[in-house]
């Protein structure tokens, strides 16, 4: 009677979690939509989606060296679909030097990395050794997965400010890192559970984090959210071309003054001379 109920109580994590995770996938579609709308990427990074749709493409890869997977078959492909979508509609809106470079990523990447660990793992004569050692490294692409976060919370740290964090997304991450942690519990994957109780760390950590410095009154480029952050040298860009702006609207004013000042001047002479010439021809 035991194992039924274990059965099923994996079914019932497994569905739960495939709804959070399907959530999670669609949590960009705010940013995508910024990007349809003004129709250029703005300095976002496809880094982020480059490296969920190969942690999807080797967990697809390892519900098929398994059986009974079902579950992970499922989320894992629609999650490859999603990223590979949302990759496409950058590579569309993003400039020329950009394209380029997430083209080569995307090669070498998604392309030539996960060939290789196919191709490696293929020639592993032991079947069970197969899955172990895909497994392993899809824990160590996993963690990297959870562990990008890390970046947003130092960010929160030093500016005391929550605008980059979205406390909706950070709550559904840590709930699909607790489904999925007690359906790899359930049916006894450590190589699915063990990740998730990082990730569930981490979501924890983020909630913890965003209810000690919501009510923070310090201000941050309000334009940007969680999944809209550009990189550090874009935002160092959108400040000093600010400031260039600023110094060059200043030297306009200060030549118009100049100019301006001049033309009195020139005026108070000529109204001198005028007034010069007056007594002469009376005079006369």
């Amino acid at each position: 009677m035991a194992a039924p109920d274990a059965f099923l109580l994996a079914s019932v994590f497994g569905i739960l979690g495939n709804i959070v995770a399907f959530m999670v996938y669609l949590a960009p579609l705010p940013t995508f939509y910024r990007i349809f709308k003004k129709k250029s990427t703005e300095g976002f990074q496809s880094i982020p989606y480059s490296v969920a749709l190969f942690s999807a493409m080797l967990m697809l890869y390892y519900a098929f060296l398994k059986t009974n997977a079902f579950m992970l078959i499922t989320i894992n492909s629609v999650g490859c679909i999603i990223e590979t979508s949302y990759l496409v509609m950058y590579m569309i809106y993003a400039p020329a030097k950009t394209r380029i470079y997430t083209a080569k990523l995307l090669v070498l990447f998604n392309v030539g990395v996960y060939g290789v660990i196919i191709l490696s793992t293929y020639l592993i004569p032991n079947h069970f050794l197969r899955i172990k050692v895909v497994g392993w490294i899809s824990v160590v692409f996993s963690v990297c997965v959870f562990a990008a976060p890390l970046s947003i919370m130092r960010l929160v740290i030093r500016t005391r400010s929550v605008e980059f964090m979205s406390f909706p997304l950070s709550f559904c991450l840590t709930l699909c890192a607790v489904m999925w942690f007690f359906y790899g519990l359930l049916v006894r994957d450590l190589f699915i559970a063990a990740p998730n109780i990082l990730g569930f760390a981490f979501g924890l950590a983020q909630m913890i984090m965003y209810l000690m410095f919501k009510n923070s009154k310090k201000s941050m480029l309000p334009e940007f959210s969680l999944n809209q952050i550009p990189n550090v040298v874009a935002v160092n860009d959108i400040v000093a071309s600010d400031s260039q702006l600023k110094t060059e609207d200043t030297k306009k004013s200060s030549e118009a003054e100049e100019n301006q000042s001049t033309e009195s001047m020139t005026n108070d002479s000529r109204a001198e001379d005028a007034a010069a010439a007056e007594p002469n021809e009376s005079i006369v």
